[in-house]
């Protein structure tokens, strides 16, 4: 067996991921405030206003509560938005925005957890409809992500659903380790914020990503691993270290490529024993 491959008799275990700042460069949500605007969604106010969130957001300055000042502002915001057009503005837009901004030592990690047999799990406080198509580009297996209540009219009511923040995100990671049976004692997991110091927590492989000072400081005290991601790239640009196909695919390659080894070593043998007569 290959180091680092997963051996299939034993539990099963997963990556879990933080998006921003972890796998992108910036705010998932707040890079499509001006594509939001462009649709009518927003006005030049809010633009601005998301645009200095981005970089409070960025400076690492955003603590507890401006992140909880930050989600109810948000909100707030999105109170009405018909979800449609909000999930065709994203797909509209996601290669263009979000593709230059991956981080290439996180897109090599998620191959790295692919290739040893893990699942990759996206666990990211922004809403599930910008994070959902952001995982379906990285090849995540699952998302967690925060959900809005949907009225009957199809648009956001302005309520969370589901907050998928701090101790909630380790109660998530929790859930999926019971209902996918993951070994959480042999699982990793990544973020840059000290807010998801319990998701670290409950994995035995924790990594703090670009941390920010608050989980430097308790990394350092733990004896995690401290990670520097600063090469942003596209993934096509990445090809062929971005391309390896799912699980699935790769085992339809194994089964063409031990097909053609046979099918070589057959023509060898007729060859030899027809030079042979």
């Amino acid at each position: 067996m290959l180091w680092g491959v997963e051996n299939h008799s034993l539990p099963r275990t997963a990556a879990f991921f933080d998006l921003d700042k972890t796998v992108i460069a910036k705010s998932s949500t707040l890079t499509f405030s001006k594509s939001f605007y462009q649709g009518g969604l927003i006005n030049r106010r809010a633009v601005l206003r998301t645009a200095y969130a981005q970089f409070v957001f960025l400076a690492g300055g955003a603590d507890h509560d401006q992140m909880e000042r930050m989600r109810a502002y948000l909100s707030a915001l999105c109170r009405g938005w018909n979800v449609q057009q909000v999930k065709e503005i994203v797909a509209e837009t996601l290669h263009d925005l979000i593709d230059p901004i991956i981080y290439d030592e996180a897109a090599s990690l998620i191959e790295e957890h692919h290739t040893a047999g893990r699942d990759v799990v996206i666990v990211s406080t922004s809403g599930a409809e910008v994070v959902e198509p952001i995982g379906e580009l990285l090849g995540a297996d699952r998302v967690v992500a925060t959900r809005m209540v949907v009225g009957d009219d199809g648009c956001f009511t302005g309520e969370v659903e589901y907050y998928a923040y701090g101790p909630t995100k380790a109660e998530a990671v929790r859930e999926l380790a019971e209902s996918e049976g993951y070994d959480l004692s042999r699982c990793y997991a990544y973020s840059d914020s000290a807010t998801d110091v319990p998701m670290l927590d409950s994995v035995g492989h924790p990594h703090a990503v670009n941390p920010d000072r608050a989980l430097r400081r308790e990394a350092l005290a733990r004896g995690w691993p401290i990670l520097d991601f600063h090469r942003p790239v596209r993934l096509k640009q990445r090809i062929p270290a971005f391309s390896v196909p799912p699980r699935p695919a790769l085992v339809a390659v194994a089964a063409i490529g031990a097909a053609a080894a046979t099918a070589g070593l057959v023509w060898y043998a007729n060859r030899r024993r027809a030079t042979v007569a």
